[in-house]
């Protein structure tokens, strides 16, 4: 009982992150599974053939490189004007700067529904043509907020001393930025990065309102589930999780065995 008090937390940490961590395992296994029909969802024989077929599904492959497409382009430009727009934030007192701190989190408070009809609203009253470029907006400007937040927190607990004392010993403001502001700061903007590419590979409701003819990979899925998934859906789940995991561990296992290393 006393070794079981003094672990208390940790136990009921660990069944929280088991409970969290439950539908992803069940993904990774029917990743190996062989269904008995495309109706059927209880795993029914181990096989490596969905590894080695992934693209075995019709079209499937091509709304996985679609979706990355906007991924990337999404994620390449929400970061760039959300860092900006938190060191602007951050680091200058203008007119209209609260209501602006305002505005930024309403897109993440506005439900999916709500803001994805407000957009195809838009788009139509413009003339402009479902498709492509649509979703890549779209994603962006809900990105957006999320960047801005997470890059804005990072920027708030930087130590302005460390700068101050880089233009003490004479480095200008561009080498200040260069070499002690943006490496601070970067691993903020690395996160928000990645959690902008999370939610844009992953949205659906916002991308199902405005893509007119384009077909990304969640909607590929809400699709076939109509038919049955095809179980090399579960395969491009699995393999986005480890691709996730590895980004996440092999930088903290690089940072670990720096600090283990004698100077």
């Amino acid at each position: 009982m006393r070794w079981l008090r003094s672990h208390l937390v940790l136990l009921f940490a660990l069944l929280v992150l088991l409970y969290m961590f439950l539908p992803i395992f069940v993904v990774v296994l029917f990743s190996f599974n062989r269904p008995s029909s495309r109706l059927a969802y209880e795993f029914n024989a181990f096989t490596l053939d969905n590894w080695l077929h992934p693209c075995g599904a019709p079209d499937m492959c091509q709304t996985v490189l679609t979706s990355l497409q906007i991924g990337f382009l999404a994620t390449l430009v929400a970061t760039g004007l959300g860092s900006l727009m938190a060191f602007a934030l951050v680091r200058h007192r203008f007119r209209g700067r609260s209501g602006t701190s305002l505005l930024i989190f309403l897109p993440m408070a506005t439900p999916e529904v709500v803001l994805g009809s407000s957009l195809l609203t838009l788009f139509v009253a413009s003339g402009v043509s479902l498709g492509f470029w649509t979703i890549f907006i779209t994603h962006v400007m809900f990105c957006l907020s999320f960047v801005v937040v997470t890059v804005k927190a990072r920027l708030a607990g930087l130590d302005s001393r460390l700068e101050q004392a880089a233009m003490d010993l004479y480095a200008n403001e561009w080498q200040t930025f260069r070499l002690v502001t943006l490496p601070l700061v970067l691993p903020g903007i690395v996160s928000a990065a990645m959690l902008s590419f999370s939610l844009s590979f992953d949205d659906f409701i916002i991308t199902n309102f405005n893509s007119g003819q384009t077909v990304t990979f969640p909607m590929f899925v809400w699709g076939a589930a109509q038919r049955g998934i095809p179980p090399q859906v579960n395969v491009i789940g699995t393999a986005m999780f480890l691709i996730a995991l590895l980004l996440v561990a092999i930088p903290e296992l690089t940072r670990r065995r720096r600090a283990i290393q004698p100077a």
